[in-house]
């Protein structure tokens, strides 16, 4: 059925098609609303303590939805998931928007959040999961570059976007806004058309629910050894070097550069935005590079970004000129987030081609899953250290490289014997 969908010109459907551009509208509603209710938040109640416990605590319900929303995926129609979770997400807003100024603000926003970013956890698998039967097996690479372009994308313009909105207007216009997206995301979503067969119940729900969780878990950790090392590596590459760069720069510039006239606050901006667009970047590369990429080599790319980290001790130790630092920084964390983005794309690849049909939601579940979780992990991890190291913040990056040169050999021992995606 998939080879009579898709565009033999092009190797996608235009079903596929449908889902990036339905990926668009959700996402970019989502990343104005992940922006505009913490920023509110923290005005309205000018703690930042209140602001870091609810942000934290945010990520939770995504980890466990996760795995959950794997299982939906390969038992549930995955087109009528993006459906449901886009209507609901439009509700909530306006259900926000309704009960905003009634009941406790901190409380609104916390349970809102956790509820924005459980929809997201099962969300994403459904996406992930449809791409092997709406794409032909050569293209996969290149469709998973697009949907990780469309995030990248919606990540950096969400929130900029969404910041002027908000210091011009006001919340209730940008969650007005956000809601329609999901809205017109849930409408267009309708019409997309993604093979299923509904699978016959022989148990109860929970039952299933249950053998589903035993069998991905036993399938990632015994049958298919390989998947689960390179889902533990994955989620090395957030832990080490992706929570690195999102915190340890910024602090840096923030708080440890001194530029003239204490201006760090707009290169903070401008460095956010460096990573954001290296991200994009690495997207861009597996997109074009997808016939030359083999996940045998995948290893090199964590090697490479190994090597980048020393340049970034040296400059650190050496405390020449701010805006040269600066430069080295910015510079070689775009190369570092890019190379990071190609390992992640490439190892989702992989898994989505030679995981089986019937698998691929749940174990794509849990890859997301543990990488969501070691982020905010590794963000913990390099701000005490950050606050305690200050003045030997070199260190970080030496010890980040030797880490990530043990991930990348990890890597090249679980990727032994791997065939490449093409078979070349």
């Amino acid at each position: 059925m998939k080879q009579n969908l898709v565009d033999h010109k092009t190797g996608f459907t235009k079903d596929f098609w449908l889902v990036v551009i339905g990926q668009i509208i959700s996402l970019f509603g989502n990343a104005v609303l992940r922006f505009a209710l913490p920023l509110h938040l923290l005005n309205e109640t000018g703690s930042a303590v209140i602001l870091g416990i609810v942000s934290g605590c945010a990520f939770i319900p995504l980890a466990v939805m996760s795995p959950i929303g794997g299982m939906i995926a390969d038992r549930v129609n995955k087109r009528n998931i993006m459906v449901i979770l886009d209507f609901f997400t439009s509700g909530l807003t306006v259900c926000f928007l309704m009960l905003y100024g009634k009941v406790n603000i901190t409380g609104l926003v916390l349970v809102v959040l956790f509820l924005l970013y459980g929809i997201s956890g099962a969300y994403q698998p459904s996406v992930q999961a449809s791409i092997p039967v709406l794409v032909c097996e050569e293209k996969i690479m290149p469709a998973n570059a697009i949907i990780n372009m469309v995030s990248s994308l919606s990540g950096l313009l969400g929130p900029a976007l969404g910041g002027v909105a908000y210091s011009l207007w006001g919340i209730y216009p940008v969650l007005s806004f956000a809601a329609g997206c999901f809205l017109l995301s849930a409408v267009m979503e309708i019409f997309i058309h993604i093979p299923f067969v509904r699978k016959k119940r022989t148990n109860s729900i929970l039952a299933e629910a249950k053998a589903d969780l035993v069998s991905s878990v036993s399938f990632i950790g015994k049958q298919r050894p390989q998947i689960g090392k390179l889902t533990l590596c994955c989620a090395g590459v957030n832990l080490v070097l992706s929570a690195l760069m999102i915190i340890g720069l910024p602090v840096i510039v923030m708080q440890i550069l001194e530029f003239p006239g204490g201006d760090g606050s707009k290169w903070y901006g401008f460095m956010q935005a460096i990573l954001a667009v290296g991200g994009l970047a690495g997207g861009i590369g597996a997109g074009v590079l997808s016939k030359k990429l083999r996940v045998d080599k995948s290893w090199k790319l964590l090697m490479y970004a190994a090597v980048l980290l020393v340049p970034m001790g040296l400059i650190l130790m050496l405390s020449g000129s701010v805006f040269l630092t600066y430069g080295v920084l910015a510079g070689v964390g775009f190369l570092i987030m890019a190379f990071a983005s190609l390992y992640s794309i490439q190892i989702m690849s992989y898994i989505q081609v030679t995981v089986p049909q019937e698998m691929v939601g749940k174990v794509i579940s849990w890859v997301i899953a543990l990488s969501t979780c070691a982020q905010p992990l590794g963000q913990m991890m390099y701000g005490a250290l950050l606050d305690s190291m200050k003045n030997r913040v070199y260190i970080l990056f030496y010890m980040a490289a030797l880490a990530s040169i043990l991930l990348a050999w990890a890597n090249k021992k679980a990727c032994a014997g791997l065939k490449p995606l093409n078979g070349d």
